[in-house]
């Protein structure tokens, strides 16, 4: 399932040394049942990263990326741990180089805190 630990390991190094986006990389460190699936996040993400917190109509521009977009998420096999996967262990890369404290935040699914943040 998904990437092989090597491969996947190859491709974030090779990013790590491009001028590669955070979309790019979290894609890349995700891990899909089909390198596809994988190709096609990568795409949303860009997609979404470019104008977060907009409707999936809004940050696809157009019909037929709209049309992919739906799909994609409703795939079966596509999970949120398929999804999260890239974010999470980019997250643990950028905790692990990290010369001092580092403050982190995380929203749980369930949360009784909607739309705003406590500390």
């Amino acid at each position: 399932m998904g990437l092989t630990s090597r491969v996947r390991d190859e491709k974030a190094h090779r990013l790590a040394s491009d001028a590669a986006t955070w979309f790019d990389r979290e894609a890349a460190l995700g891990e899909f049942r089909d390198a596809r699936l994988g190709e096609s996040f990568r795409m949303l993400l860009q997609q979404i990263g470019g104008d977060i917190g907009q409707s999936i109509p809004v940050v696809c521009q157009d019909w037929a990326n709209t049309k992919a977009a739906y799909p994609f998420f409703s795939n079966e096999r596509v999970s949120e741990a398929d999804i999260l996967s890239g974010h999470l262990e980019s997250t643990r890369e950028l905790i692990a180089a990290a010369k001092g404290p580092v403050l982190s935040c995380m929203i749980r699914p369930n949360s009784p805190i909607k739309g705003s943040a406590r500390i």
